[in-house]
């Protein structure tokens, strides 16, 4: 969900969002396993949420995905 109704922001795509963000601006170019255990290290994510926090920033023109497998920051 990207905006929970509930009192539980943890859950959604917008607060998880933000650590695949700060990962992504560390290193502009990782693999997609490799940032989903850096993301790990810091936020307790499951990899459904991950991949829709990949998906959204994909939607927003922010990140993308190589034919290497790579997610690469796009501003």
């Amino acid at each position: 969900m990207l905006l929970p109704d509930n009192i539980h922001p943890e859950n959604s795509i917008y607060y998880n969002g933000v650590f695949v963000l700060q990962e992504l601006q560390k290193e502009e170019n990782q693999h997609l396993l490799d940032l989903y255990q850096n993301v790990r290290q810091q936020q307790n994510m499951s990899f459904p949420i991950f991949v829709l926090c990949l998906d959204w920033l994909f939607l927003l023109g922010v990140a993308e995905l190589n034919n290497n497998d790579k997610v690469k920051l796009c501003f």
